[in-house]
């Protein structure tokens, strides 16, 4: 059986906002690190069509694929080389941590196709949730308020609010408990 030729189902003008961007990041926001340019970053991204609260903090070298499907609250941080794999919505709640290198995945491709075409479902972090240091979330996950995913966690299925999980795949290994 022969599979038919691969239809690209992202229309022309996502893709030209993408090229608009990736000439944007390259020269307008990689370059601009550090704490005194973090607002600039912020009204670059806003720009770009980013909803973004107010006081995130946002490393200069953190990978957004379109930023135009990326909301976040207030008072978010997100790491040195996080990267934002957009192509869905990616919504973000206040209070948030998303440390470095972490992966929040909003596609992927349906291998039960022979051309394997592009399938995407939206991400979401809850208030008060922290996406630990290379910690890889898959899409159409939800994770709870208050939730902690732990380093190196691979997350594939939604956590629930105030869990912590760990591993590969990511198992809740306790309940967080806040002092305050």
């Amino acid at each position: 059986m022969r599979p038919q030729a691969y239809v690209d189902t992202i229309p022309l003008r996502n893709r030209l906002g993408r090229l608009a961007w990736g000439v944007a990041w390259a020269l307008l926001f990689r370059p601009f690190a550090g704490r005194l340019f973090r607002y600039w970053r912020v009204f670059l991204l806003r720009c770009f069509g980013a909803k973004i609260g107010r006081r995130c903090s946002i490393y200069a070298d953190v990978r957004i694929w379109a930023p135009w499907n990326l909301t976040l609250g207030d008072y978010v941080a997100i790491g040195p080389g996080a990267e934002l794999y957009a192509v869905d919505r990616i919504t973000v709640g206040s209070m948030v941590t998303i440390s470095q290198r972490a992966y929040l995945c909003t596609a992927s491709h349906d291998i039960t196709r022979l051309l394997k075409p592009l399938i995407h479902r939206p991400i979401a972090v809850g208030d008060y949730a922290w996406v630990a240091a290379e910690a890889f979330v898959g899409m159409g996950v939800t994770v709870g308020e208050g939730a902690v995913v732990g380093a190196r966690a691979v997350v594939a299925k939604d956590v629930p609010a105030w869990a912590v999980v760990v591993g590969n795949p990511a198992r809740v290994v306790g309940w967080r408990r806040v002092k305050e």
